[in-house]
């Protein structure tokens, strides 16, 4: 949840006097001290919740380093672990001195283990492995424990391996019995074509396949983990520090503050080509239409990036650098040249000058469509987040963007809308306060309280109220933060319906730092610290409870089989707990009909529904699943789990297609005329397609239709 400049503008910039009083080095202090230092006085100057120093902080950072260096207790040996743990209760006076003895000795050590450990996955995948033997492997992590020698680790490891094996080695024979007598494409030679049977693979050439793929995933993750510089080892170690504050404070190296600028405007600097890694190289996957790319239009899709110049400069080798460095390499400021050399998929090598420019990602903006129901049309806004310019650089706002659809869908003459905030995991706060001022006149949206002061109501002003109507608002477990804040605000003025799934519960709000606005100016060469983004308040609904840790609980519950087992802020390590305090002032609109009344007739429909059904069938054998931690590393035994599993999706599927679609349309103010082949109209497509077969969206116009009775 970031935070509205306007509302904490005096208190973040005396945030960030605090960070700069951090100068006690003599002459030119190590970066990493820097990092570290000012970092941790950010946090006692500014969180919502500061933390002492003191053993028992640093025993929690002791666990949650471990836990997330080698999470599943795979690297490290029992007696390694307990060399380590003499540091348990010693971080907290190491960091007051500016020292990190902890993070460097275990760093030694992991950096060992992993050489070990990547000599010992070849060799056992060098090795056929017999799936005939009855032994069983252990999947969940929290079950497992450090191996207390060498051979006891090795063991380990080869359970796992022959688990992942058994899995490739079982896609495979699917693989294999899809291709049985289907013939190759014809091959044409001259003016003739020739059909030709590919050879099946034996068992041996399976299993020895399956041992490649293995190997191959493993050897890239570690050629990524033996990148790993000073510098990483850094940022996760400042990571784990601020995450023991609580889940929502965290270090950002300079590249994921980047990337999550990005997440939040919708938004980048660059080419436009999309990358993955594929073996070592870099891959167009994809290029965004109208993009710099895309009207450069040399770059094509399949193309492998071999090396980057900014400019005139000296070309940089990509190939085996991380990926996310190669990235942070093409990306750049509006207005520059990147020369790319790429390597055709016909062999050809050629140099490719791109002016960077604004790259806009469609899919993280509000869309709406137009859902037909008894003579009538009801209106459907997706918001994938609350996006907002918070870098003031002439980006799309998220409350200014559904404005607009609400505008069109009332053009439409639609008799409810519902607002779906499943999967949108929140964003800008100014955005949350602005969007609930559409649906009612003036007043509070939300009470935010810092360490320090009172709670402070934060208002719509705006007495224009630009959609009345019928209002369901769509919510899951994935919903959060600012989602959580308009839902809560829309129950609490009685002014929408909220139907779906508990939300998730995170109810606190963050700001981002720059670290390098809060040192001295002699610090120059030590630039770029990273950034801080740091938990400054806790947020209340205008009743007086918070949504933190709780959430919000819907008035209609609906069945989910995708999120009912997702974890939410209460399974999170550090939550901050929940509260409340006195409501806010304000006057309910009293616009939804009775929810009783509602709740009564939707349950009806959905204890008789066919698509309810099967999500709590698919929700049932979920549970089962999960709680199957303990698998078969008999390849008969596999196969036969894999192929029931396989039957009953099967017939899911099947009933799922059966079931009657929803009459979804585009709305008449975006439907232009395009090709159907052109980037347009693909997102059109797969933004309509989900809608017709989506049972919560159906039941929502469904008991919008109930309140117009």
């Amino acid at each position: 949840m970031q935070v509205p400049r306007f509302k904490l503008g005096l208190y973040a910039t005396a945030a960030l006097l605090g960070l700069a009083s951090y100068s006690v080095y003599q002459g030119t202090p190590p970066r990493d001290q820097v990092v570290l230092g000012t970092m941790l006085q950010g946090l006692s100057v500014a969180h919502f919740q500061p933390e002492k120093l003191d053993d028992q902080f640093s025993q929690r950072v002791f666990d949650l380093y471990l836990k997330r260096v080698d999470v599943n207790k795979q690297l490290l040996l029992a007696p390694e672990v307990a060399q380590l743990r003499r540091f348990q209760t010693k971080i907290d006076d190491q960091l007051k001195g500016g020292t990190h003895e902890f993070l460097d000795v275990t760093s030694q050590i992991l950096a060992k283990r992993t050489l070990e450990i990547q000599v010992l996955y070849r060799q056992l995948l060098a090795q056929p492995f017999d799936f005939t033997v009855q032994e069983t492997w252990e999947t969940d992590p929290t079950k497992a424990v450090f191996a207390a020698t060498p051979a006891a680790q090795r063991e380990q490891w080869r359970k796992l391996l022959k688990y992942q094996t058994l899995a490739q080695l079982s896609e495979l024979m699917d693989e294999e019995a899809r291709k049985k007598d289907k013939p190759l494409a014809a091959a044409k030679v001259g003016a003739a074509a020739s059909t030709t049977m590919e050879r099946p693979r034996t068992p041996v050439e399976l299993e020895a396949a399956a041992r490649k793929r293995v190997l191959k995933y493993y050897d890239e993750s570690f050629a990524d983990q033996l990148q790993n510089d000073a510098d990483d080892r850094l940022a996760e170690f400042a990571n784990v520090i601020a995450n023991t504050y609580d889940p929502h404070t965290e270090y950002f190296a300079p590249i994921v503050r980047d990337n999550f600028d990005i997440a939040m405007s919708g938004r980048l600097e660059g080419t436009g080509a999309q990358l993955q890694e594929d073996e070592g190289k870099l891959k167009v996957t994809d290029i965004v239409a109208g993009s710099a790319s895309f009207r450069q239009g040399e770059l094509k899709v399949g193309d492998l990036i071999l090396r980057v110049a900014q400019g005139g400069a000296e070309p940089v080798s990509v190939e085996g650098m991380r990926f996310e460095k190669a990235v942070k390499l093409i990306r750049g400021p509006k207005g520059t040249e990147v020369r790319l050399t790429v390597r055709k998929p016909d062999g050809a090598t050629v140099v490719i000058p791109i002016i960077r420019d604004v790259v806009v990602i469609e899919e993280t903006y509000a869309q709406s469509a137009i859902i037909k129901r008894d003579g009538r049309n009801y209106g459907y806004i997706h918001l994938p987040g609350f996006y907002a310019d918070f870098g003031r650089k002439g980006g799309r706002s998220s409350a200014t963007d559904v404005k607009a659809e609400l505008a069109k869908l009332s053009k439409e003459n639609v008799a409810g809308v519902v607002l779906d905030l499943r999967y949108n995991g929140g964003g800008s706060l100014q955005d949350a306060v602005e969007m609930g001022g559409l649906f009612v006149p003036t007043g509070p949206m939300v009470q935010v309280k810092d360490n320090r002061n009172p709670a402070e109501a934060l208002s719509d002003t705006d007495p224009q109220v630009q959609y009345g109507g019928p209002l369901v608002v769509l919510v899951n477990k994935y919903s959060a933060s600012a989602s959580e804040i308009l839902a809560a605000a829309m129950q609490d003025y009685k002014r929408g319906v909220v139907m779906g799934s508990t939300t998730y519960g995170k109810g606190t709000v963050q700001q981002v730092f720059d670290l390098d606005r809060a040192v001295s100016p002699d610090l120059q060469g030590l630039k770029p610290l990273g950034s801080l983004k740091l938990t400054l308040q806790k947020f209340y609904r205008v009743n007086g409870g918070s949504t933190q840790f709780k959430g919000v609980v819907p008035d209609i519950m609906l069945p989910d089989a995708l999120t009912s087992f997702a974890k939410g802020e209460q399974e999170a390590e550090y939550a901050l707990k929940w509260d409340e305090i006195a409501p806010a002032k304000y006057q309910p609109t009293n616009t939804v009909a009775s929810v009783e009344q509602l709740r009564a007739a939707s349950a009806a429909r959905v204890a008789a529904s066919p698509g309810f059904r099967l999500i709590t069938e698919a929700a049932d054998r979920a549970t089962i699943r999960r709680k199957q931690t303990t698998l078969s590393l008999n390849l008969a035994a596999y196969r036969a789990t894999q192929q029931q599993a396989r039957d009953a999706n099967k017939q899911q599927t099947a009933a799922q297609n059966a079931l009657p679609s929803l009459d979804v349309a585009t709305l008449t103010a975006d439907a232009r005329p395009a090709p159907a082949d052109s980037a347009v109209a693909k997102r059109a497509a797969r933004f309509l397609k989900p809608l017709r077969k989506d049972a919560a969206l159906a039941e929502a116009v469904a008991v919008l239709n109930d309140g117009l009775k």
